[in-house]
């Protein structure tokens, strides 16, 4: 705790962002402008659905979107006022931070699409575009990730270090086999906290192996209008140094049996002035 608040405290507001009027408390605001979206140059573990090697032009309107992901007790307070469903919790699987002693600024993790969606709407808010969520992540950087091109480590994420800690042979968690605090890492130049490693976050969008070449570019952000798999970005304190690019993406089923998403949290957006808006 005593490490988030000092990088706050020295790092905000951070260039490229900032909270302005009308950005909720707690939330960056990102001005309107291009930005490089998907493989960034010289990136040699770019997949195909990142767009071609060197990034692509799109153009993002203004938007805020949350300095950190939501927490358990945040969680909590929706499902306590009705407007959001119980996940997954501790009692159920160990690696789920619901009702676990101690975790209430934990991220909260194990929920499906729907349940983020559903938190988002009680705030009046929405789940960032896929395209939001890069630039924001990005935070004005062309390199694989925010801090450069060298190998994503514990120094900056939740993530999967590979160091061995269980008989069962789990590599999760920077060695301790779970989530951390939020805020445990220093934040993004845009001031955002974990968006690489922690939990990996729901976007809006259905997942479209061609959007970042060809649907973004031509500034349609919130398609298409169905599929079978909505995007993920951000790598998760289960994923190892390539999934925590900047660029990496990719998609699973929206609704399914919770433990498949142990992995997953998110974090709300909302548009600024801004004709995406739903």
């Amino acid at each position: 705790m005593i490490r988030r608040v000092l990088c706050s405290l020295l790092l905000l507001p951070a260039a490229g962002g900032h909270v302005a009027a009308g950005t909720p408390e707690g939330a960056v605001e990102v001005p309107a402008g291009r930005f490089q979206m998907g493989c960034s140059p010289g990136d040699t573990d770019c997949q195909t659905d990142e767009g071609p090697v060197g990034g692509t032009s799109v153009m993002v309107n203004a938007f805020w979107i949350d300095r950190y992901e939501v927490s358990v007790a945040e969680y909590h307070e929706c499902v306590a006022a009705g407007a959001c469903e119980r996940p997954f919790d501790h009692a159920r699987n160990v690696y789920c931070n619901f009702d676990a002693p101690g975790r209430d600024d934990y991220p909260l993790n194990c929920v499906d699409w729907f349940q983020a969606q559903a938190f988002c709407g009680w705030r009046d808010a929405r789940l960032p575009y896929e395209a939001e969520w890069e630039k924001a992540a990005r935070g004005g950087t062309l390199t694989r990730y925010p801090w450069g091109n060298g190998a994503a480590t514990c120094e900056y994420a939740v993530m999967d270090d590979g160091v061995y800690i269980s008989p069962e042979g789990e590599t999760d968690g920077c060695g301790r086999d779970r989530l951390e605090e939020r805020g445990s890492r220093a934040p993004n130049p845009f001031g955002l906290h974990d968006m690489q490693g922690s939990v990996s976050e729901w976007v809006h969008n259905w997942y479209d192996p061609e959007a970042i070449a060809e649907r973004y570019p031509a500034e349609d952000l919130s398609g298409p209008d169905e599929g079978r798999r909505r995007v993920i970005r951000g790598g998760a304190w289960d994923e190892g140094s390539a999934r925590q690019r900047s660029s990496s993406r990719w998609g699973k089923v929206p609704k399914g049996h919770r433990s498949i998403y142990t992995s997953n949290g998110f974090r709300c957006a909302g548009s600024l002035a801004d004709p995406l808006a739903q």
